[in-house]
């Protein structure tokens, strides 16, 4: 049943994606402040944002199948909370250990809430729209984040980053508290939460996740392969300023032209275009063809997710394949760095460009599924 949540449960949606979706945001900025004010080494930085990662993925996948049976207002608003006091305890803290805690069960329980948004969007009269709506939100906050944040913690400290994150989810938990929307479920809904997620879902599951981990995997490095090219420190930052802007206007777009593309054409071209882009980006040693690739990077896939949970969310009337979405976009967030990284130290900035086609090419194999498997079902179904 596709349901209306009206403004104030369409607001503790936006927040509750805009909360639940920070790390995306803020990574950058997140291991740089655990390197430069608290002393980790790169591999203790990353470690720790992995675990709050790895936290968030398990978390989701564990949750996403009983989307239908939990207090779903209860879980988001209490996930948020508890998430908030994580943070806040981490910015009293220098000790690794602790450090290494607190993010893990920050990541279960930001994604436990961020997944009962994700499956709610799924349940929504349009899901394609507000999952471009949310983008867009995501975007702004973004921009704002890396605008003010620098300041905030050069002013007060790194540890100001902690603080800034628990505002974000505790403000989150009492607007999910207050606003989060119910689903209402027909007759037909109990006996749908039980039916097997079509393959089609599936094959679209595993294809965006690839296209998550190509992302996570070449952005990670994006900085890095410019100071490698000789491009100059305010060079570099303008094209992530351009990032930004690029990122706010492809979730616009995505909504926009949902009924102008073509679903299945924006599929098959998303992984295409990633590879090219990555190759690019990673191979080219002049700054114009550098900062094109790098500024559209993460936009195509801001553009092709919002047509992917659209169609998912259409395959999987029972919104638990949609909850699991944190799970689909983290798992590479995790997997990248750590794997662009390990290619890097041993073939090289090109070797992401290799495993980017790689890649994609499964991801493209993967989409192509999703509509040939639907078509045979569909098939046997008028037979039958």
């Amino acid at each position: 049943m596709s349901q209306r949540f009206g403004v104030k449960g369409n607001i503790a949606l936006m927040v509750s994606h805009c909360a639940g979706m920070l790390d995306l945001v803020a990574l950058p900025l997140w291991i740089g402040i655990l390197v430069a004010t608290y002393r980790f080494d790169t591999q203790q930085a990353g470690g720790l944002v992995t675990l709050f990662l790895c936290g968030a993925v398990c978390a989701s996948v564990l949750i996403a199948p009983r989307f239908k049976k939990v207090n779903r207002r209860l879980v988001a608003s209490v996930g948020f909370l508890i998430s908030g006091l994580c943070f806040f305890a981490a910015s009293q803290t220098s000790e690794y250990f602790q450090l290494a805690l607190l993010h893990l069960v920050a990541g279960l329980s930001s994604s436990a809430a961020l997944s009962m948004a994700h499956g709610t969007f799924a349940r929504g009269e349009n899901p394609h729209r507000l999952f471009a709506i949310a983008g867009f939100t995501l975007g702004i906050l973004g921009f704002v984040f890396m605008g003010a944040t620098p300041n905030i913690t050069k002013a007060a400290g790194g540890e100001a980053l902690f603080l800034i994150f628990g505002g974000i989810m505790t403000i989150a938990a009492v607007v999910c508290a207050l606003a989060f929307p119910s689903v209402v479920l027909d007759k037909d809904e109990g006996v749908k939460a039980k039916e097997v997620i079509p393959p089609s879902v599936w094959f679209g599951i595993v294809g965006i996740s690839l296209m998550a981990v190509t992302q996570a995997m070449a952005f990670s490095f994006m900085e890095r392969v410019g100071n490698e090219r000789g491009f100059d420190t305010d060079s570099i930052t303008l094209v992530l300023v351009a990032l930004a802007l690029i990122n706010i206007v492809a979730a616009a777009l995505a909504g926009i032209f949902q009924k102008r593309f073509s679903t299945k054409f924006v599929l098959f071209a998303g992984p295409v275009l990633q590879i090219v882009l990555s190759n690019i980006m990673m191979n080219s040693s002049g700054f114009i063809l550098y900062a094109v690739s790098a500024s559209c990077f993460v936009s195509l896939m801001i553009f092709t997710h919002t047509f992917v949970f659209g169609l998912l969310a259409r395959l999987d009337t029972s919104g638990r394949a949609m909850a699991a979405t944190p799970a689909m976009l983290m798992i590479g967030a995790a997997i990248g760095p750590v794997l662009g990284g390990t290619i890097v130290k041993f073939f090289g900035y090109h070797g992401i460009g290799i495993a980017a086609l790689v890649f994609g090419l499964i991801s493209l194999f993967c989409f192509i599924n999703v509509f040939r498997t639907r078509a045979l079902i569909a098939k046997a179904e008028s037979v039958s």
